[in-house]
């Protein structure tokens, strides 16, 4: 068993596991009983490559941004993941977790949702296999994704606004369990990131490390070797992170690095670089680093990027954290802004604001000229235009 892989109780080292009411425990023990024997079976695989193939587009593309490239003296290779269906990787996980709900007899599907992506790849998929589906929002979000919002309504879905707490993911994701909490039978809960109560994180992993798998072959096909120097991503929870992440676990010559959101700074108390500020916690049913006050109560996370607003990381990044097989990096506000009208000028490429964060640690990082560095482009920039327009005056 792999020290960087979930094992048989859902731990990544110490974090992980499932820390839950005792009302949820039928939902979550249902899942954990039966996910790896779905996951693994031919007819999942064959359903699951074939809308992967003709419904998502997949295999995205590996692309050598020369101008980027140049610009930074390195070659870097962006993984299009904001060429999919719905614009972002979140729709590798939905198309998987729907066919899991469907083989358990689900008729009802709940999500949260940030940047409204992942709310955007639930609907979608709800509406292509016709079955309900609700997504809570933050209120904040709702009001800074407009677009993806009128999309997940146009899809079909009912979008409830969060009006507790900060108004944004956290909060999302406290409402989302409160119905799953009342709706033990008929629902299932598609989680967005390798985050929340075993065996979620692992799951969410395994369905987006198709990414991985994909670069490998790419990179072979590209560059002679399947290994890069480097495989740079966004984390918030870490959907995008883990399945960029995934495949390259055991290649310790690979360096993997994990961009986080510091906001206005890390130690402006405006941030959710949860590496850098968190301590050991439980939340939303896993062991993990989050960002706490010394009594434990949650501090609300910052950034200017709706899917890294959290204030936590998942289990599996944590324990990159803490075993140091990743680097973490902080990338403020600015500086996120930044990487994307340079990715744009410079590219032809309008990325999103969370893919940003992973473009602006180039400035921080250092490379040979003859390194690979590859960097997981989640998403794409439609959404976030209109925080564009307001901070580049367009």
């Amino acid at each position: 068993m792999s020290m960087y892989n979930a094992n048989k109780k859902g731990f990544y080292g110490k974090f992980g596991g499932a820390y839950i009411p005792e009302l949820l425990h039928n939902n979550v023990e249902e899942l954990r009983l039966t996910y790896l024997d779905i996951l693994g079976s031919d007819e999942f695989k064959t359903d699951f490559d074939g809308l992967l193939k003709d419904y998502v587009g997949r295999p995205t593309p590996l692309y050598l941004a020369q101008n980027l490239s140049e610009q930074y003296q390195t070659n870097i290779y962006l993984k299009r993941e904001d060429l999919t269906h719905t614009g972002a990787h979140k729709i590798n996980n939905t198309i998987g977790q729907i066919l899991v709900a469907k083989k358990l007899g689900k008729k009802r599907i709940i999500a949260e949702t940030g940047a409204g992506q992942h709310g955007v790849a639930t609907a979608t998929v709800c509406a292509l296999m016709g079955l309900e589906c609700i997504v809570y929002m933050g209120e904040i979000d709702i009001q800074r994704q407009a677009p993806n919002v009128a999309r997940m309504k146009m899809l079909g879905a009912t979008v409830v606004p969060a009006t507790s707490g900060s108004k944004t993911l956290k909060d999302a994701t406290n409402e989302a369990i409160r119905d799953w909490i009342n709706h033990p039978h008929d629902t299932h809960y598609i989680i967005g990131s390798v985050v929340g109560p075993h065996p979620y994180p692992d799951m969410v992993a395994r369905l987006q490390s198709v990414i991985s798998q994909e670069m490998r072959l790419q990179l072979k096909q590209k560059t002679g070797s399947e290994t890069p120097t480097a495989i740079i991503a966004c984390v918030g929870g870490g959907s995008n992170a883990a399945g960029a992440f995934y495949h390259f676990l055991e290649d310790e010559n690979v360096q993997l690095i994990a961009c986080e959101a510091s906001g206005m700074g890390v130690d402006s108390g405006k941030t959710a670089a949860t590496s850098f500020v968190g301590t050991e916690g439980v939340l939303h049913g896993s062991k993990s680093l989050l960002m706490q006050t010394k009594d434990g109560q949650v501090v609300e996370p910052y950034s200017i990027s709706a899917g890294l607003d959290y204030p936590g990381i998942g289990p599996m990044h944590a324990n990159l954290f803490e075993t140091k097989r990743a680097s973490f990096v902080a990338v403020t506000d600015k500086e996120a802004l930044d990487a994307a009208l340079e990715l744009t000028r410079l590219e032809g490429i309008i990325p999103a604001l969370e893919s940003a964060h992973a473009l602006a640690s180039l400035k921080q990082l250092q490379f040979k000229k003859e390194d690979v560095v590859v960097i997981n482009l989640s998403g794409r920039g439609d959404k976030d235009l209109s925080t564009y327009m307001k901070h580049f005056e367009l």
